[in-house]
């Protein structure tokens, strides 16, 4: 096949992918059946269109979209949404895993007559649910917020332990002397790596974002997806587990305000999802259907084993400490989805050479299509019955496309108003912000209000504030004493003892000055606070470290408070009309500071 021929089918798949998904939220079925489907129909035992048999290309690829899709789904979160059910979140992902695991691996073991670490390595296959799967579930529910975060924490989480899991009882069955000791070093090593990692490649990330102004809106994507390959790839090479990693830094990333949020949120959306259909097309590739028949009683049973028995238990107990309903318990064990996690994951042992293997595989597949058809559709249903649902989607959508805005070089800001947050009850004009930053709406339960000076700020609000784009550094300063306090503009420096002088100059200024515009230091003082900036040529009124006043522009002025304002009238009444405009902002600015 020709390179064209392979672009025209590459694209043709991608839109009956798309074409797919849309079939699939007609008639409520999770898209990665069809995806599977599809894979399945155009492979070696049905049309024979696409022969594959590589398990290691399968792996591979499945390795590489399920980092995009954890990057993506830590990114979109934050960790300030997780973070208030992080515990239980975390629970899952460890003890819940481990518990689906070992039940579910005994009791196959049990049905199909396995030895008791074969069992388990197909259990460990099973247990881990699916990122892809809860989060395009969750995209399309009206679940309550709390449940949402929970699942779409674990499945975020709970990867890195079912891929530990299947290593190591893979490495048991090869060698006798392996055992429970090794599985933990295991685990305390690769966890803990990619613990450090994650948190340190999403700060430097974010970091960047704040620090760095990009010439384009375009390169912050850019920017994302090379940490979230360093992060994997770092980790991977230090012995520690890269989607743990990976997942971290998108949530470290996705916490606080950063510019272009929108932009790199849509583009990592988008590539999760051509992710997804890649690695579903390429599972089902793998997959023999003639085969399916003869293992349809066994993966059935297992299915049922791991949905109705395995699953329930493990949320049962993992979250028994944190105060959930034993309805809210009953729907996230019924929300334990499996997509091409396991299947993925089930490529291991083939790779490996353990006996049996390809029956794992075949037993895998069929269980995951068996459990995902039978709980996705019938989870939303099953949602609304307990009284579990609200009026607000389970993940919250996108309030403006901020490309236009972008383009004209400012930013849209969005500062999620926490309980504990020190801005709580603060009126919006006492929140400091700088000349060229705006509160432009506050969304409050599912309504925008449009702020006024006297608004207050309430727990649970978001703030959406326009800045222009050479602001925004200032800006997240400011967001960060949103947080901690004091809210208001910043004290100004005491001027020192002796350093406030009356001399007062005007000169031409020079490109040897500065920039007009974003000065730094005047005539060698250095500027502490801008207080107003010219809109139609470079200039502005700042405030600099001895106590005296600036103009900067083409004429430039300073001196004392009364030296300016008298300096800019005489000025004013001679100048041509954006002349006069503009001076008479500086005489009104200066008339209103206290700093003398």
């Amino acid at each position: 096949m020709g390179d064209d021929h392979l672009i025209l089918a590459a694209g043709a798949l991608l839109a009956v992918g798309v074409a797919a998904s849309l079939l699939a939220a007609r008639v409520r079925l999770p898209g990665l059946v069809l995806f599977l489907a599809l894979g399945m129909v155009v492979g070696s035992d049905v049309t024979g269109l696409v022969p594959f048999q590589d398990y290691e290309l399968a792996r591979t690829i499945g390795v590489i979209a399920l980092g995009l899709i954890l990057f993506e789904g830590g990114l979109s979160a934050g960790l300030r949404e997780i973070r208030p059910v992080l515990g239980p979140a975390a629970s899952l992902a460890l003890v819940g895993t481990l518990i689906t695991a070992v039940v579910t691996g005994l009791g196959a073991a049990f049905l199909l007559g396995l030895r008791p670490l074969e069992g388990l390595l197909l259990g460990a296959v099973l247990c881990s649910t699916d990122a892809a799967a809860i989060f395009a579930l969750l995209r399309g529910s009206s679940l309550r917020r709390k449940l949402a975060r929970t699942l779409e924490g674990e499945s975020g989480l709970n990867d890195p332990v079912a891929v530990l899991l299947v290593l190591g009882f893979i490495e048991w069955l090869r060698q006798p002397d392996y055992g429970l000791g090794d599985m933990a070093l295991l685990f305390a090593q690769q966890l803990s790596v990619g613990l450090v990692v994650g948190l340190g490649v999403g700060w430097v990330t974010r970091e960047a974002f704040r620090r760095v102004s990009l010439p384009t809106a375009g390169l912050y994507p850019v920017l994302s997806l090379a940490s979230a390959a360093l992060a994997f790839g770092a980790a991977g090479s230090l012995e520690g587990s890269g989607f743990l990693a990976v997942y971290l830094t998108g949530l470290v990333v996705g916490t606080g305000t950063t510019p272009a949020r929108r932009t790199v949120g849509a583009f990592h959306e988008g590539l999760g999802w051509v992710a997804q259909l890649t690695m579903f097309f390429a599972l089902g590739l793998l997959v023999f259907p003639s085969e399916l028949l003869d293992i349809a009683l066994e993966g059935a049973a297992v299915a049922l084993l791991l949905a109705v028995v395995a699953r329930p238990l493990a949320v049962a107990v993992a979250t028994l400490p944190f105060g959930y309903l034993p309805r809210e318990q009953l729907l996230l064990g019924w929300a334990g989805l499996r997509g091409a996690v396991p299947v993925v994951l089930a490529t291991f042992p083939v790779i490996a050479e353990v006996p049996g293997s390809t029956q794992y595989f075949n037993i895998a597949f069929f269980a995951v299509v068996f459990s995902t058809v039978l709980q996705g559709a019938t989870f939303e249903p099953i949602a609304r019955r307990l009284g579990l649902t609200a009026s607000e989607p389970a993940l919250p959508r996108p309030l403006t496309e901020s490309g236009a805005i972008q383009r004209l070089g400012a930013e849209v800001l969005e500062f999620p108003v926490a309980p504990d947050d020190a801005v709580v009850g603060a009126r919006v004009r006492d929140l400091g912000l700088p000349r060229e930053a705006v509160v432009n709406v506050i969304v409050r339960e599912d309504e925008a209000i449009p702020p006024r000076g006297s608004t207050r700020v309430a727990a649970g609000d978001e703030l959406h504030v326009l800045t222009r784009r050479e602001s925004s550094k200032e800006v997240y300063g400011l967001l960060e004493r949103w947080r901690s306090g004091p809210i208001g503009r910043p004290e100004r420096p005491a001027i020192p003892p002796g350093s406030r002088t009356s001399t007062f100059s005007t000169w031409r200024w020079r490109d040897a000055d500065g920039d007009a515009a974003r000065p730094e230091t005047v005539r060698g003082q250095p500027v502490i606070e801008q207080l107003r900036v010219r809109r139609d040529r470079p200039g502005g009124l700042y405030v600099v470290a001895d106590g005296r006043y600036a103009i900067t522009g083409d004429v430039a002025a300073l001196g004392r408070r009364r030296q300016l304002s008298a300096w800019a009238q005489r000025r004013a009444s001679t100048a041509d009309p954006d002349e006069r405009a503009w001076l008479q902002t500086v005489i009104g600015a200066l008339a209103t500071d206290p700093y003398e």
